[in-house]
C-alpha cells in the first residue's frame, strides 16, 4: 500500500480542502399554495399532494397513512 514519503503541510491541505463546503437547498415558494418546497419534488399541503404548483393526488395523507400506521417499528410481541 502507497504512503507519502513527505508530511503534507497544513497549508497545503487546507488549499485543497477550500471548496469542500456546503451549499443552502434551493426552496421555492408555491404560486398557488404559498407554501415553502424544495424545488423539482413534491409536497403536501393540507392533505393534499402537489407538484409543479399543480394537484397530483387529493387526500394523499389518507393514503399514506395505513401504510405507516401499519408499522410501528417496535418488537413488543
Amino acid at each position: 500500500m502507497a504512503h507519502p514519503k513527505r508530511r503534507t503541510s497544513t497549508a497545503t491541505r487546507d488549499k485543497r480542502r477550500s471548496h469542500h463546503k456546503l451549499t443552502p437547498k434551493a426552496v421555492t415558494i408555491c404560486p398557488n399554495t404559498g407554501e415553502l418546497h424544495l424545488r423539482h419534488k413534491a409536497y403536501v399541503v393540507d392533505g393534499d399532494l402537489y407538484h409543479n404548483g399543480q394537484l397530483a393526488i387529493k387526500n394523499y395523507t389518507s393514503v399514506a397513512a395505513p401504510a405507516a400506521a401499519g408499522d410501528t417499528g417496535s418488537d413488543e410481541e
